[in-house]
């Protein structure tokens, strides 16, 4: 289904961009300058991961004379945030100098993305002082999603391979960069807090457990250390290495913890219930800027909000057929799919053996969707699918999905991973459309192409816009419609809806809380009525938008665009279109909607 709803203006600002022009329009070949060009992306791409170890991992570069990088993890600190922002403006201005006359077609799409990413990047982290100002912005160093605490014990139990002793050591040496990983967030979270930025206080609310649980659990049963030596054992590498690695957790992390939380219960004590970042210094401009960043249009808060209640209420239209044909006739639409959400024929118990008969059945939709994707893709990944839930110990507060890439080699599958603190939040009828949004053709295609694709220099292989690849797996979702999935299943039909009625409701609740000064139990009932999620996901989900302020207002303004383009595409090319071909255009990797548009007409 298209979405009409957008009428008011064109979806993207800047459509003189559209077409190539000048002499770059004449250039077929390689030129001189797109050698230049390469280089210079060589020498940034190696820039990038000298500061970014945990990325060398997981793209299986922390080898050879990047073997050190293995030993290391990313600065938290001040100085980090400021010595990435001077390497940017570097960056820029060397990119500036090769002209992109010069380029052809697809070097010069190249050098526009980048300095894209860049020229917005430099722009806006030079105003904005603190958190993050980058394609998707972070106000808050640390919160219930964000922080050392949190990121690094799941990236070394599932990205830091060992396959032999100098493996083993350099996980060892990264736990004690752990340590100070985090003593730099709490050192950070306390200057920016006297800057007036401080989280508010039930995001630190969903934070302190989760430290408290990190530095309670046994030195020797934490996945610090367990995971530690159980990877050893598996690869046959002998020593001594889970007491070692205990050893590391108790007198290093252990106490860099004692401070955080100790910092983070000070904060906690002056900080508000207030949601939005209109509270923070300059934070009416901030939001601003997010939301232009993270949808890659000039849109303002007023204009996605007007835009998310027609969007709701064309959604809502078509599920209140549906939902008349199953019985469900009395209430607003949110009311009867809470009802649909409470049948106990569409819910499985919230008990270890009803999640995993829902990871099976997870993994029964993507089983089904492999035999209908040469319908639809030329190209498809050589990494296949994984479906697995969300670790426990970092479930609460987490978002309900995400994707994480595999290898570009296929040595190790892409993983959607679900969140199933309960059940309860996850009904039947909505697990075919997660599965492929979140799997197969949804963020596992559009990320693993890019990913594997000789097209795209290394560079931006795994850049990402928010518009673009939110956008693709909402699109996804709808080429399951359109391939006829539901076709005898009118509560998947219903499920497939809800979702696209679900990221509508985003652009009206987040420029609730960070535009009109909503409360967080605001947003939240609002929410519940529209959707008819279940609170506590519904909670889940409100709360982090209050700290990733604008990112969730991609997810349908990009689907929308996925589908305009399509259409444009479609005119242009008449009888001859192949949806096929269209979606080649994933291998060119992920691009601000602005250069999407004119790139695939460019192509047509």
């Amino acid at each position: 289904m298209q979405d009409l709803t957008i009428t008011r203006r064109a979806l993207l600002a800047g459509t003189a961009a559209l077409a190539v022009s000048g002499p770059a329009a004449a250039l077929t070949g390689p030129t001189p300058a797109d050698a230049q060009l390469l280089a210079l992306f060589d020498a940034m791409f190696a820039e990038g991961i000298a500061d970014a170890p945990e990325r060398a991992t997981a793209l299986g570069l922390d080898t050879g004379t990047n073997a050190g990088l293995k030993s290391r993890l990313s600065d938290y600190s001040r100085a980090g945030r400021d010595a990435d922002l001077a390497r940017a403006r570097s960056q820029l201005d060397r990119l500036r100098a090769i002209q992109a006359d010069d380029l052809s077609p697809p070097r010069r799409l190249d050098r526009d993305v980048v300095e894209y990413d860049l020229s917005r990047r430099v722009m806006n982290e030079t105003r904005f002082r603190f958190g993050s100002a980058g394609g998707n912005f972070a106000p808050y160093v640390l919160t219930h999603s964000d922080g050392a605490y949190r990121e690094v014990p799941g990236f070394l139990e599932s990205q830091h391979r060992v396959s032999n002793a100098s493996d083993a050591e350099a996980w060892l040496a990264r736990l004690s960069a752990f340590a100070g990983a985090i003593d730099q967030n709490t050192q950070r979270l306390n200057e920016e807090a006297a800057l007036g930025v401080v989280p508010p206080a039930f995001l630190l609310d969903l934070a302190l457990p989760q430290m408290r649980r990190l530095r309670d659990t046994p030195p020797a049963e934490s996945v610090l250390a367990a995971a530690l030596a159980r990877k050893a054992a598996e690869a046959r590498v002998d020593g001594d290495w889970a007491a070692r690695a205990a050893g590391i957790v108790s007198g290093e992390i252990a106490p860099a913890l004692d401070r955080q939380t100790a910092a983070v219960t000070a904060l906690r004590a002056k900080a508000s219930m207030d949601a939005g970042v209109w509270k923070l210094p300059d934070g009416a401009a901030y939001y601003d800027a997010a939301v232009k960043s993270s949808t890659t249009t000039d849109y303002s808060a007023e204009e996605v909000h007007q835009l998310g209640l027609a969007q709701v209420a064309d959604i809502s239209a078509q599920l209140d057929g549906l939902l008349k044909g199953q019985g469900l006739t009395q209430g607003t639409v949110g009311q009867r799919l809470v009802a649909l959400n409470e049948r106990p024929d569409q819910t499985y118990p919230n008990t270890d053996p009803g999640k995993e008969e829902l990871l099976a059945e997870l993994r029964r939709h993507a089983a089904a969707m492999y035999p209908q994707l040469s319908r639809l893709f030329i190209s498809q990944p050589k990494s296949r699918l994984d479906v697995n839930r969300v670790p426990p110990a970092i479930q609460e507060g987490g978002a309900g999905a995400y994707y994480s890439a595999g290898t570009p080699d296929g040595t190790r599958n892409g993983t959607f991973f679900i969140n199933l603190t309960d059940s309860f939040d996850r009904p039947k009828f909505g697990l075919p459309t997660v599965t492929f949004h979140e799997g197969v053709p949804g963020h596992h295609f559009q990320v693993m192409l890019a990913l594997e694709s000789p097209d795209v220099p290394p560079i931006r292989r795994r850049a990402g816009y928010s518009a673009y690849t939110e956008g693709w797996a909402l699109y996804a979702e709808t080429l399951a419609d359109e391939i006829g999935y539901y076709d005898g299943n009118p509560l998947g039909r219903i499920g497939y809806l809800q979702s696209l009625l679900f990221r509508a409701t985003r652009l009206v609740v987040d420029t609730g809380i960070h535009h009109k000064r909503w409360t967080k139990d605001q947003a939240i009932d609002w929410m519940v009525g529209a959707t008819g999620f279940a609170k506590g996901r519904t909670t889940r989900e409100i709360v982090r938008y209050c700290a990733s302020p604008g990112q969730a207002l991609s997810y349908k303004i990009g689907h929308t665009k996925w589908l305009a383009v399509r259409e444009a595409v479609k005119a242009k090319q008449g009888a001859a279109f192949d949806i096929r071909q269209f979606h080649e255009i994933l291998r060119l990797g992920s691009m601000p909607l602005v250069l999407f548009e004119r790139e695939a007409l460019r192509r047509a």
